[in-house]
């Protein structure tokens, strides 16, 4: 297999000198991804300067392996009828996807550049909602009739399947186009050529609404295992297919915003270094401030047990290990349960055997870190006089706060993303970060309480 990257020397010096017909044989030899990320090593203006040599249904395959970036720089810096040529020749789900992106101004203009046909199908799919399944469908499929026989079926593909993006599935249509089943390649290949598809099809079918979230694709693709799936509109009319490379793309960007959200951040439409410096800033200091702000509650919380504090000093020692282990514990439970929810592993319905687990790990994780916290006040009060005459007390108040706030991070952690998606929003909102601060407020009371409790008559 060849990498670009190792033939950029070469490429660049066939540029430089211009030597355009051993530039057009070498790149001919490479795959389109791997041409791709040749060229966007190169400067901008000689990446325009391959694209015009390149015949144009290469330049195409080429181009949508090019960052959204990289896309509109090239098509600015070529001449209007390559861009023509090359948009033609794209197929149609890669080019929604770069229309999509551009101004409405420039998307205007590049429409114009189409064919009477593919311009049809440009706007066709552009007029789904964003983040709809039909905008990543192409029209690029076989159908064929359940009354055909293998032999038919067989010359239609020969005569008309040349430009399908895939011929692994044929999708069965009745007179009217609704789809009523889709089968392999393989069983027409396999059956005598008299058979009729209706005696090898199983009217079982498998679909997606073009109007569905692409969410839903991506787990349809999933439960299935499917390399392409099929799409209709509300009366069952089969109007295109999506294919599992564009579903790996969605899946990607989902998995992307759900991790950015759950690190406290809004979503980065862009990748990291090509988003703008104070958009980055914008992004980040949103969910820095709120989290803040919910922080100084611990202050409120402090100021109410000062009486506590004042006599009993050594109780401050603790309060980072306290609220660190409720925070960390919360943002574990949520980490765990946000990306449960997004594979579609649990439901709201398994909220109560969430609860149940969630309820026996923290205690059994706050016992494991009772127990060390315990030790530690013990043993280093053999070695000096740090936690006075009470130290016993100390560590039982200690390892008891540890057992509670354990207990309520896990609790809290798990049940929040199911309460969010409860009331319809994004799980992942409740990020490791929001819910370690709600678990750090709420750590010092309890704290301070059991303190109240074991301490009352010793210390305090």
């Amino acid at each position: 297999m060849l990498y670009g990257r190792a033939f950029l020397p070469e490429i660049q010096e066939m540029v430089d000198s211009r030597d355009f017909k051993g530039l057009r044989e070498a790149m001919v030899e490479f795959a389109p991804a791997d041409a791709a990320d040749l060229l966007i090593n190169l400067k901008p203006e000689d990446r325009a300067v391959v694209f015009r040599v390149l015949p144009a249904a290469l330049a195409a395959d080429i181009f949508e392996y090019l960052e959204h970036d990289a896309q509109e720089e090239l098509l600015h810096g070529l001449a209007q009828n390559t861009v023509a040529e090359m948009l033609n020749a794209m197929a149609p789900d890669d080019r929604t996807a770069l229309l999509e992106e551009l101004p409405g101004s420039v998307t205007k203009q590049l429409i114009g550049l189409l064919t009477p046909d593919e311009r049809r199908i440009a706007t066709q799919l552009l007029g789904y909602p964003e983040e709809s399944v039909g905008r990543l469908m192409t029209p690029d499929y076989v159908a064929i009739r359940d009354s055909w026989t293998m032999t038919e079926v067989l010359d239609h593909l020969r005569r008309d399947g040349r430009d399908s993006e895939t011929m692994n599935i044929l999708y069965v249509v009745d007179e009217r186009g609704r789809l009523i089943d889709d089968i392999r390649l393989r069983e027409v290949v396999l059956a005598p050529a008299d058979r009729k598809v209706t005696e090898i099809a199983d009217y079982a079918v498998v679909s997606l609404h073009a109007i569905d979230d692409q969410e839903e694709a991506v787990r349809a693709f999933e439960r299935y295992d499917r390399t392409a799936l099929p799409v209709v509109d509300g009366q069952g009319f089969l109007v295109g297919i999506v294919t599992v490379d564009d579903i790996l793309d969605v899946a990607q960007e989902e998995a992307t915003e759900d991790i950015h959200k759950i690190g406290g951040v809004q979503a980065l439409e862009e990748p990291y270094l090509d988003t703008g410096f104070f958009s980055l800033v914008r992004k980040r200091a949103l969910w820095l401030c709120v989290l803040f702000l919910g922080e100084l509650l611990t202050t409120s919380a402090m100021a109410h047990f000062e009486e506590e504090l004042e006599r009993a000093l050594v109780l401050a020692l603790f309060i980072p290990l306290i609220i660190s282990s409720g925070g960390n514990s919360g943002s574990q439970a949520a980490t765990l349960i946000i990306r449960a929810l997004s594979i579609g592993e649990v439901t709201l319905g398994h909220w109560w055997r969430i609860m149940r687990r969630e309820v026996m790990a923290g205690l059994a994780l706050g016992s494991v870190l009772g127990v060390i916290g315990f030790l530690r006040v013990v043993i280093a009060s053999q070695f000096g006089d740090t936690y006075g005459p009470h130290y016993v007390l100390v560590g039982i108040t200690v390892s008891v706060t540890l057992v509670g706030i354990v207990l309520w991070g896990t609790v809290s952690g798990s049940m929040l993303p199911l309460l969010l998606r409860r009331m319809g929003f994004d799980p992942a909102v409740s990020s490791a970060p929001f819910v370690a601060t709600l678990v750090d407020v709420t750590g010092l009371v309890i704290y301070f309480s059991v303190a109240v409790v074991i301490l009352r008559g010793s210390l305090l």
